[in-house]
């Protein structure tokens, strides 16, 4: 049997895309010799549709879609297996099931429901889906086959010390005599999760000694960024044919042989973050209906990072962004602003903001009678600058990308309605240290990002002299105790003694954290690139008394 491993990038709801990309693949697909075909979970509809699963329209629509592509195909001398939405009969508890299709000769020859639903980090699948009542092998031209959907391969007992369900679906399909393991998947991409995914694959191949082949979404949806990376394994657990990261392809195995195509893959994994991040930026201004972007340029590193993935993603034309000096924006700031456009070959324009901070300043003065200066003002004139970039947003149709950092996000230092304000935040998952090794990755083939952006001290230059370590720890100190915390969920006790730090310096970051919940609960959508990211997979009560 030779198989194809279609690796799409679907859009969610759009119905009519999805299945003309699905027959087209499917097309190309039987033009290379195939005779069978797998798409990626829920690839009719998108991944994840959240609450539009809770409409029936959107439900029947689903089939339909199925129906057209079972139509459209029906000529082509080949199997067709994509993931969509089922419903559920009366009494299941959940209206909907996530499953998996095959599609032959005009109809649909099987239906597999995935049995294991993941309810952790950004995944909710049991708000929605009822699961599989059983299990059965598929049957291809005699050949019993075990079709899984994403999760359902992820409980090997083999493999993991802990698992989170206490049944296996590929160990009963495979008792059910299944010599061949598919699995459809729509799984996120974040840092090192490749090795893992590949190592958990081989494993359930090595073990089963049965070829195992599984098809993976790709793009990104929302703060979600999924990269593909499909593969197929022999029996052996060795990988005899794999697919891209971080962008659509069309592979092919031949499981008599057990040989395939290799394409590369991006093996550096800070490279492959600015893929992702590219990626997920390109996916979110595109999908939601625009084509330009706004960035802010302080002359920091976060801005110049931020700015250059946007021109990765949306090209140099559909660019802009604006420098916004206040009265203490060093000539430095600007002068590195403007060379790093003019690398990124994008249009720079420069907004002075320092009469407008002056009549804010006039205007306030009647109230702030008798005090001096401080946090106040410095909000300001990022609120100032926040203001202007929602007015170019508004007139030119371009989405605001914001620029903060994860070490910002976590800390509270950054300004609600100020530099928050944005319709993505594009390294909002990325801490300040690894910001900088992104650039340097940037920067190794040609000097894109200045290195007087690199090497100058990191402030936000809404003081005379001001710096982050005013404020923060240095980010070679700080960076290490808000992964444990906000990642790992470790204790201050734990973080102390784990790297001989002091308790009450560690508590004191801790705290700023735990005030901070109500900033992070108002910014823009995080893009996803590590274990643990704001937003939809960190769940916290906003008034709430943490003792720390």
């Amino acid at each position: 049997m030779k198989i194809a491993l279609a690796q799409i990038d679907p859009t969610v709801g759009d119905f009519r895309g999805n299945t003309a990309k699905i027959v087209d693949f499917t097309r190309r697909a039987r033009e290379g010799g195939a005779d069978l075909v797998l798409f990626p979970e829920l690839a009719v509809c998108g991944y994840p549709p959240a609450d539009l699963l809770e409409k029936s329209s959107f439900v029947a629509r689903c089939g339909e879609a199925v129906c057209e592509i079972a139509r459209a195909t029906a000529r082509d001398s080949i199997g067709v297996i994509t993931g969509y939405v089922t419903p559920a009969e009366h009494g299941a508890g959940k209206h909907v099931r996530n499953s998996a299709a095959l599609l032959r000769h005009g109809h649909v020859e099987f239906v597999q429901s995935k049995l294991l639903l993941p309810f952790y980090d950004v995944f909710d699948e049991q708000r929605y889906f009822a699961p599989a009542t059983r299990q059965r092998v598929c049957h291809l031209d005699g050949h019993p086959v075990a079709l899984t959907i994403c999760e359902d391969a992820w409980n090997d007992k083999s493999f993991w010390e802990n698992r989170l369900y206490a049944v296996d679906p590929v160990e009963e399909l495979i008792r059910q005599g299944a010599g061949l393991i598919l699995n459809i998947s729509a799984s996120p991409w974040w840092r090192d999760k490749r090795g893992l995914r590949r190592e958990m694959l081989a494993a359930i191949a090595r073990r089963n000694r049965v070829p195992v082949a599984m098809v993976n979404q790709v793009g990104g949806n929302d703060s979600l960024i999924f990269d593909g990376s499909s593969m197929v394994f022999g029996p052996d657990g060795e990988v005899i044919a794999q697919a891209r990261s971080f962008d659509e392809d069309l592979i092919f195995a031949d499981l008599d042989t057990f040989s395939g195509e290799l394409r590369q893959q991006t093996g550096d994994e800070d490279q492959a973050m600015i893929d992702a991040l590219t990626l997920g930026t390109r996916d979110y201004v595109r999908k939601c209906g625009f084509s330009q972007a706004v960035v802010g340029l302080s002359g920091g590193i976060d801005s110049a990072l931020v700015a250059t993935i946007a021109v990765r993603a949306l090209g140099p034309e559909n660019v802009t962004t604006l420098g916004m000096p206040s009265p203490y924006s060093s000539q430095g700031s600007i002068d590195d602003s403007r060379r790093l456009a003019e690398n990124l070959g994008i249009r720079y324009e420069v907004v002075p903001i320092s009469d407008i901070f002056r009549q804010f300043n006039q205007a306030l003065a009647p109230l702030f009678a008798g005090r001096q200066p401080d946090i106040t003002e410095e909000n300001i004139q990022s609120r100032i600058r926040g203001t202007l970039l929602m007015a170019f947003s508004n007139q030119f149709n371009a989405l605001v990308l914001t620029t903060g950092n994860k070490s910002e996000m976590s800390t509270g230092y950054c300004t609600l309605y100020g530099d928050m304000v944005g319709a993505l935040a594009v390294i909002g998952d990325v801490f300040k240290t690894r910001v900088y090794g992104l650039c340097r990755c940037l920067n190794a083939e040609r000097e894109v990002i200045p290195r007087a952006i690199l090497e100058k001290a990191p402030s936000a230059e809404l003081r005379p002299g001001q710096k982050d370590t005013d404020t923060l720890l240095p980010y070679e100190q700080l960076d290490p105790i808000l992964e444990a915390y906000v990642e790992r969920y470790e204790t201050p006790e734990a973080i102390a003694a784990e790297r001989s730090l002091d308790l009450d310096t560690v508590r004191a970051v801790v705290r700023m954290v735990e005030r901070s919940e109500y900033k992070r609960q108002q910014a823009a959508p995080v893009l996803k690139v590590t274990p643990k990211a704001f937003g939809m997979g960190r769940r916290f009560p906003i008034a709430v008394r943490v003792q720390v």
